[in-house]
């Protein structure tokens, strides 16, 4: 039997064809979606801090379409973190966020161990040739809800349900301690550790302490809604915090601090697509739109809207910054001298309470 043979033009087209399925291949490689990895310590869902990291990773898909692809994990204890980062380092993400300061040492070492992939800790403080570290100034948000509660209480006494002492819940007290005071001189923060991001039953139990010790306005750092349920059912007040809590505060939450993550994040996917990412130690706030201060309630009045807007707006052009001397602790310590802004680098580090804070840091 002859050897079958192509035409010319038919041998061309057969080339052409090996060549288009060739460039098809090297384009659809080319083009393999960047996957990026999300790790968050509470549910993804609902509301609060863990839900705002969720909210971004959604918004980033959005954004960057077919680019990407991400996965997240939710509800990650601080001791799997290590495990976790080390399962989604081995499934191909070769971007991963951890948006929790409880994951930070899992995060260092499986990032010894995988050098080609960019990890992302927000919170923390260390740093590696492949771990950047991100936080958002919380405490500007944290400043705008001590505004308002100094105006809204009638009990003169605040009250936190605060999860553990660590520099940015520490911050974030102060800072409302401190602009209530600015507004109300007779004002006191009580507080009631929960030693944990996310306990809905403990943080019930906690809003309840505080409101029989006379607050009449709540603020929490955790991670779910339960102390502004608990506010709303006993006819006090609260704040949304990290999103809006409106859904479960009604027009008992005041106003919400809701956070932004995907500025950020879409800053660092675009570095990583483009090979132009750098590990770094970023801290971002108002200004750079990763916090929207909205939500308010109708129990607001107009002129402490006013306040409120006004004060927003001297944090962001830095007229009237949160953490501005003179300052004492709760011995009476100056810690801040007068005409001093305190300098992120002592930020970063608090370790102490401010005065007309009732309660101690844990040991």
């Amino acid at each position: 039997m002859q050897a079958s043979t192509l035409r010319p033009a038919a041998a061309a087209r057969a080339l052409l064809s090996v060549a288009a399925l060739a460039a098809l291949a090297t384009t659809a490689h080319a083009a393999e979606p960047l996957k990026v990895g999300f790790m968050y310590i509470g549910p993804a869902s609902g509301a609060g801090w863990s839900y705002a990291h969720e909210l971004a990773r959604q918004e980033v898909q959005k954004k960057f379409g077919d680019k990407i692809q991400t996965i997240f994990v939710e509800n990650v204890s601080e001791n799997d973190a290590e495990r976790v980062t080390r399962d989604l380092a081995g499934q191909g993400a070769k971007l991963i966020f951890g948006g929790a300061f409880g994951f930070m040492n899992g995060m260092v070492k499986v990032a010894d161990d995988f050098p080609k992939v960019a990890f992302e800790h927000a919170t923390g403080y260390k740093t590696a040739p492949n771990l950047g570290i991100y936080d958002i100034r919380t405490y500007e948000g944290a400043c705008l809800n001590g505004a308002i509660a100094g105006k809204m209480t009638k009990t003169n006494v605040l009250g936190v349900v605060a999860p553990v002492p660590i520099p940015e819940i520490i911050r974030n007290i102060n800072a409302f301690t401190l602009c209530a005071q600015a507004v109300n001189p007779k004002i006191s923060t009580r507080l009631v550790w929960v030693n944990t991001f996310y306990d809905p039953p403990k943080e019930v139990e906690a809003a309840k302490t505080l409101l029989a010790q006379g607050a009449d306005v709540l603020m929490q750092n955790t991670d779910s809604p339960a102390p502004l349920q608990t506010a709303k059912a006993a006819g006090a007040l609260g704040f949304g915090w990290d999103t809006d809590m409106t859904q479960w505060g009604g027009d008992a939450q005041l106003a919400a601090a809701r956070l932004d993550w995907s500025v950020y994040y879409s800053k660092i996917i675009s570095d990583v697509l483009s090979n132009q990412w750098k590990p770094g130690n970023v801290w971002i706030g108002m200004k750079d739109g990763a916090i929207h201060y909205d939500k308010f309630s109708p129990k607001l009045p107009a002129d402490v809207r006013k306040l409120v807007d006004q004060r927003a707006k001297d944090i962001t052009s830095g007229k009237k910054p949160v953490f501005f001397g003179p300052l004492k602790d709760q011995s009476g310590k100056v810690r801040v001298a007068a005409g001093a802004e305190m300098p992120d680098a002592d930020k970063l580090q608090m370790n102490w309470l401010v005065q007309g804070v009732t309660g101690s840091l844990p040991k």
